[in-house]
């Protein structure tokens, strides 16, 4: 059943990508992951825990599957693999990888990890 879903990158946030699921009546359910999943799962299955990504298969040579585990359940969808990859390519112009931690401010972490605890 086709759903309306979006990646999402935030050079704020460079070490994840935020996957939202949604349709038109429903609020969106949001899916945050690390975007080397996304990178490596274009050309292995890369993933562990709430959310796997699965590259193309002879089966379906124009998707990439994205399996979504709950303690309840799961849920398989599947992205065009030529979206996937244009979003990749642009999150990578933004922040190439392994040069995420240039981007992520530590005293703003630091200051949200440790607020209220004084």
């Amino acid at each position: 059943m086709p759903l309306p879903v979006e990646l999402c990158y935030d050079v704020a946030d460079p070490y994840a990508v935020r996957l939202s699921i949604g349709a038109p009546s429903t609020p969106s359910v949001d899916w945050v992951f690390a975007r080397s999943h996304l990178l490596e799962g274009v050309r292995r299955p890369a993933g562990i825990g709430d959310v796997a990504v699965i590259p193309r298969h002879r089966c379906d040579p124009d998707a990439v599957r994205l399996l979504l585990r709950t303690r309840t359940g799961a849920t398989l969808l599947a992205a065009r693999a030529a979206m996937v990859m244009d979003f990749l390519r642009r999150s990578e112009a933004l922040v190439p990888p392994g040069t995420e931690h240039h981007h992520v401010d530590l005293d703003r972490l630091i200051d949200s990890l440790t607020a209220g605890s004084e």
